[in-house]
């Protein structure tokens, strides 16, 4: 069995190359999250404040509808590492959603992300709340923006997840 899962939301394929290249390294499993309603071109926009990104980030207290057929089963795993992007520096609204409908207590989460200019900071604190809303017994790990390998590696070791690393 496994005890890593990597588990991310990539709306346009960066965070998924990330995600892949983090479950290569540690021979995790990797699961795929999906919106409900997926994403368009338009509405990832982050130029029109009319997007829909725009709207949903802004919107301090929403949720975005995960796809329920895209949630894993997370109870063989000891430690999750979710990915996603970054979006007005934090995750989207989905990993929010995605935390409600996952039993984490007991388990090691660690956030990574992919940005064009953000560090993990308020992510860090985003993902920290949603799991005390949920009155989660989560170890929150710290998590990280990680682009290349080597932030990989330096992260990986980090939070101690190094199962098949060199």
């Amino acid at each position: 069995m496994t005890k890593t899962l990597v588990l991310y939301f990539s709306a346009t394929k960066t965070t998924q190359r990330v995600a892949e290249q983090l479950a290569q390294k540690l021979g995790a499993d990797i699961h795929e999250l999906r919106a409900q309603q997926p994403y368009t071109a338009a509405d990832l926009n982050w130029h029109d404040p009319k997007s829909r990104t725009s709207i949903e980030q802004h919107q301090h207290a929403s949720r975005v509808a995960v796809d329920p057929d895209s949630l894993p089963d997370v109870s063989g795993y000891q430690t999750i590492l979710l990915g996603h992007p970054v979006w007005w520096g934090i995750p989207p609204r989905l990993i929010d959603d995605t935390i409600d409908h996952l039993d984490l207590n007991g388990k090691r989460l660690a956030g990574f992300a992919t940005s064009g200019g953000s560090d993990y900071g308020r992510s860090q604190q985003n993902l920290a709340r949603t799991l005390r809303e949920n009155q989660s017994t989560a170890e929150l790990l710290p998590g990280a923006v990680v682009m290349n390998g080597r932030q990989i590696d330096q992260w990986l070791r980090k939070i101690k997840v190094t199962e098949s690393l060199g």
